[in-house]
């Protein structure tokens, strides 16, 4: 039987600030298949974003355990992650995170720089990868020479440029227009059909139906996990009906 590309156990996230202890992510366990396109979702504070960061081993869990691939995450040391994150992730963000004095084709070389491509091979690959998002004739341009919608093409090119096995976009379409969203998200898709695992975190509920799995977060804990708009498994179907009785017992 072939692993789930993403496998959490009990992951926590517990950040302290004196003798405060705020639990962003609590006993999370969930599995997510080579393939699968996810949309995280949440109320403001629900964990959401902190999930994101620990899956891209942006920060480290407090507890429980995550493995990527086979390989355990939770365990490796600081450059072993660094190396994950430029490989094997590609990261997409809602303010696009592009070099403002460098050139489009630049932005999406960045990543290839700590690998041992030459020049050529750089330039060649950040250039496919262009033109895969309709944007060979932008290469050239500077991010304010580019409209929000062609900014987050480059973000997703460069997200693409050391072929990862996974895509984490965090908002990725919260700084544009609907017309412009649905273009991006409809990238994503395409992305997506090819076999490359993609997960994004949206409070939109209209961007997140272009996702095959929905998965609900409140307080650090999941208590929706919805496929094609089915519970992904019994424990989905405990959680939302414990969120249920909850909202039932406050009122």
């Amino acid at each position: 039987m072939v692993e789930p590309l993403i496998v959490t156990r009990e992951l926590t996230k517990i950040y302290r600030m004196g003798e405060y202890a705020l639990v962003a992510v609590s006993g999370v366990s969930i599995d997510i298949g080579q393939g699968d396109f996810v949309a995280v979702m949440g109320p403001s504070g629900s964990g959401k974003s902190t999930f994101m960061n620990l899956l891209g081993c942006l920060d480290s869990s407090t507890a429980g355990e995550y493995r990527l691939a086979g390989e355990t995450v939770s365990q490796l040391s600081e450059e072993a992650l660094a190396v994950i994150r430029n490989r094997r992730i590609g990261f997409v963000f809602q303010n696009f995170n592009l070099l403002p004095r460098t050139t489009a084709l630049e932005n999406v070389e960045l990543p290839l720089l700590y690998t041992r491509l030459s020049a050529g091979e750089r330039r060649t690959r950040a250039m496919t990868r262009l033109a895969e998002v309709g944007l060979a004739d932008r290469a050239g341009h500077h991010p304010a020479q580019l409209s929000g919608g062609q900014q987050q093409r480059v973000a997703i090119a460069r997200a693409l440029v050391n072929d990862p096995v996974l895509i984490l976009a965090d908002e990725p379409t919260g700084a544009l227009d609907t017309r412009t969203s649905f273009e991006v998200m409809g990238l994503l898709q395409d992305l997506n059909r090819r076999g490359i695992t993609v997960l994004f975190v949206t409070h939109e509920h209209d961007i997140a139906t272009f996702a095959s799995r929905v998965i609900h977060f409140r307080d650090g804990r999941v208590v929706r996990d919805m496929i094609n708009g089915r519970p992904a498994d019994a424990r989905s179907q405990l959680h939302e009906f414990e969120h249920r009785s909850e909202l039932v017992d406050k009122r």
